[in-house]
């Protein structure tokens, strides 16, 4: 188990681990936990320095630190079992694994069955020219939704939740937040896009019942993309109108399909797929991977690797 100490209940959390093993006849889980130095790279690469055969890591965060211990587990043949106990969960809401009850994510991470998902990689630069690699699951951003991340307050947010958001979109929505980019869609040659920001998913549902990636699979070996360009409150409205709206409510049923395939696409939200994606922007500009802020880009680079890690859902789920 490797757990972040500031999200969790420990004792609950161990009680559901202790009935968990005795129902599964499973020796004493080992714990590791995670800290504001090292959010899971490290002590996960500690437990599989150890010399123990693993059957399973369980993750109990948000997901940063799932994001993080995803990172140190990649290469390594071992599933990982998610215990949610984060703000948005992301990962976990896309997969429809339980969010509210420890007893039954434990007992998904020990009974439940294997289901492989893709990883997202991403490699950044900097303004001074030095690159940094990264894993993420959910989705990366940059523009925009970044900038609303790095200005969301942490204790506020560790308050209220996701409505911590709302006065981070009034800070980030303050003077010109347009972007100059340059991008390569898998090498199919260089396009230029003025907007206010991307988005390059691998699942597509967001907290609120928004679906922004209608199109997203978490297996299916390609990112899904989108670029939004409002100009203007008319802009934002269509773009409200086509994610909550068309997507969120029509998208579901056989009838709402039917009603969608009348309505015209919008030019302020631009859809995108592929295996590789690549940026340069004008200047830096603020970056974030599964709802963290990682600083300012100068340029990205993502690519998909198919089925890279494997997550323990359900038994009962399908796991296609």
């Amino acid at each position: 188990m490797i757990y972040n100490p500031i999200k969790v209940d420990l004792p609950l959390l161990k009680a559901a681990v202790a009935a968990g093993e005795k129902t599964a006849g499973w020796r004493e889980t080992l714990w590791f936990e995670t800290s504001k130095e090292d959010p899971g790279q490290k002590v996960t690469a500690e437990v599989l320095a150890l010399d123990v055969d693993f059957d399973v890591i369980m993750i109990a965060g948000g997901d940063g630190t799932v994001r993080a211990v995803a990172e140190g587990v990649r290469g390594f043949d071992v599933p990982v079992g998610l215990i949610p106990r984060g703000t948005g969960n992301l990962l976990a809401r896309n997969l429809k694994l339980t969010l509210d009850s420890v007893d039954r994510a434990v007992s998904t991470a020990f009974a439940g069955k294997d289901r492989s998902i893709d990883l997202g990689l991403v490699e950044v630069e900097r303004e001074d020219a030095t690159k940094e690699k990264f894993v993420f699951l959910v989705m990366a951003g940059l523009g925009l939704d970044a900038k609303m991340i790095a200005n969301t307050d942490p204790d506020l947010k560790k308050k209220v939740g996701w409505i911590a958001y709302v006065d981070a979109i009034r800070k980030s929505l303050s003077g010109n937040n347009s972007i100059n980019i340059r991008y390569n869609l898998d090498r199919q040659g260089n396009r230029t896009v003025k907007v206010h920001t991307v988005m390059i998913g691998n699942c597509g549902s967001l907290p609120g019942n928004i679906l922004l990636l209608p199109d997203a699979a978490v297996d299916d070996g390609v990112f899904d993309i989108v670029a939004l360009r409002p100009e203007g409150f008319f802009g934002w409205v269509q773009i409200w109108v086509k994610i909550v709206w068309e997507n969120g409510v029509l998208r579901r049923s056989q009838a709402g399909r039917k009603l969608m395939g009348m309505t015209k696409e919008v030019r302020t939200l631009r859809y995108l797929q592929g295996k590789e994606f690549v940026m340069r922007l004008e200047g830096p500009e603020e970056f974030e991977l599964d709802g963290d802020s990682f600083g300012k880009v100068v340029a990205v680079k993502a690519t998909v690797e198919h089925l890279g890690l494997t997550v323990k859902v359900p038994a009962g789920k399908d796991v296609r």
